[in-house]
């Protein structure tokens, strides 16, 4: 397994439509990457300021080689495109593999 991990960055302050996101984009990310190997894709707000982030969303995949696929596939530009619908701020990725 590997996890990508996908963050916003902001503060209070940041437009970001949390319904949205946990509702439609979400569910939206697992049916369009879940045919490359996606395992499970959750929502998170950290609390207390949140160190400069406002959302942050492990995206678990097979392996490697599905994340890869997956970023790679046709449907990666409704993921994208539906973003633009919850907030302006482009969001980071970030892969953590396994030791």
């Amino acid at each position: 397994m590997i996890t990508m991990y996908v963050t916003y960055a902001g503060d209070a302050d940041t437009p970001f439509d949390r319904d949205h996101w946990i509702n439609v984009h979400l569910p939206l990310v697992r049916e369009c990457w879940g045919p490359h190997g996606l395992v499970s894709a959750s929502g998170f707000f950290p609390q207390g300021g949140g160190g400069g982030l406002i959302a942050i969303a492990p995206t678990v995949f097979r392996d490697e080689a599905a994340m890869n696929a997956a970023l790679a596939s046709p449907d990666t530009a409704r993921v994208m495109a539906d973003v633009k619908k919850v907030t302006a701020v482009e969001p980071q990725r970030t892969v953590g593999r396994p030791m």
